[in-house]
């Protein structure tokens, strides 16, 4: 029996209705939405809400994570933080399929003000769809993860 991969999703308030659809796309596609919101539009800090996600991701709670922001960058910054993690934010498809071909990305961040529903989830299909290659990517995400 195949587990079903589960998948963190986290945004701030900038991000809110992506992340929904985002979360709604990927149930469709069977995977497992994990969504720790938020859920209100008030204001929020986004590097609580990438770390929080970065955690479940870096503990083996949830396989992969999709986090959010206004560019994507910020909250990306903050998941990085987390040991273990590389996220890539990906405004573009083949981006989104090269960080997890290449990079091993663990997670990937989009910016909601950057790219809208549809080229979003163009980004989400591509990053899951891929796999990581491993040969000489290996050595350069060792390199990345060496204290």
């Amino acid at each position: 029996m195949t587990m079903t991969k589960r998948i963190a999703l986290s945004s701030d308030h900038a991000a809110i209705e992506l992340r929904q659809a985002i979360a709604k796309h990927i149930t469709e596609l069977g995977y497992e939405a994990v969504d720790i919101g938020p859920t209100t539009p008030e204001s929020t800090h986004y590097p609580k809400h990438g770390q929080a996600a970065a955690e479940l991701v870096a503990s083996g709670d949830c396989d992969l994570g999709i986090i959010l922001c206004g560019t994507g960058q910020g909250i990306m910054m903050a998941a990085n933080k987390v040991k273990g993690i590389r996220c890539g934010v990906c405004s573009d498809s083949f981006s989104a399929r090269m960080i997890r071909q290449h990079n091993d990305a663990n997670m990937l961040s989009i910016g909601a003000r950057v790219v809208g529903e549809g080229l979003a989830l163009d980004i989400v299909d591509a990053y899951l769809s891929a796999e990581f290659e491993g040969g000489r990517h290996a050595t350069r995400v060792d390199m990345i993860e060496a204290e």
